[in-house]
């Protein structure tokens, strides 16, 4: 999760979690790597799915939900992301083309790791 990079309150044990998940990734790469055992992780980004669907509903009074407010303003395409794009990156994970890539996080986060938000007028 792109939570190993960021902070944010409310979750701390989340992220810590991703945080460790993240030096175990690097640790297994400098383990097993001569083995040639390739040991990557995805951190996905915020992701449309029945489970966050309550946060992309429209309330009873025509606005948006605060959360959705949130995401889409730090996401540079300002939108939640499908989750069939997540695809592609594990396909390439799981493909003899990765074969050199190891102890990395491909983020799919739709930029928000790299996006400070616009800039005010």
């Amino acid at each position: 999760s792109m939570m190993s990079e960021l902070g944010r309150e409310t979750v701390s044990a989340y992220a810590a979690a991703k945080g460790g998940l993240k030096m175990l990734t690097r640790n297994i790469c400098s383990e097993y790597g001569e083995y040639n055992i390739q040991c990557n992780g995805i951190g996905p980004g915020y992701i449309a799915t029945p489970q966050t669907a309550p946060l992309r509903e429209i309330q009873p009074d025509g606005s948006r939900h605060p959360f959705d407010t949130f995401i889409c303003a730090k996401t540079p395409a300002g939108r939640w992301l499908d989750p069939q794009e997540l695809t592609g990156p594990a396909v390439f994970l799981a493909s003899e083309a990765s074969n050199a890539v190891n102890g990395h996080i491909l983020y799919v986060d739709g930029g928000i790791l790299a996006y400070i938000g616009k800039q005010p007028k």
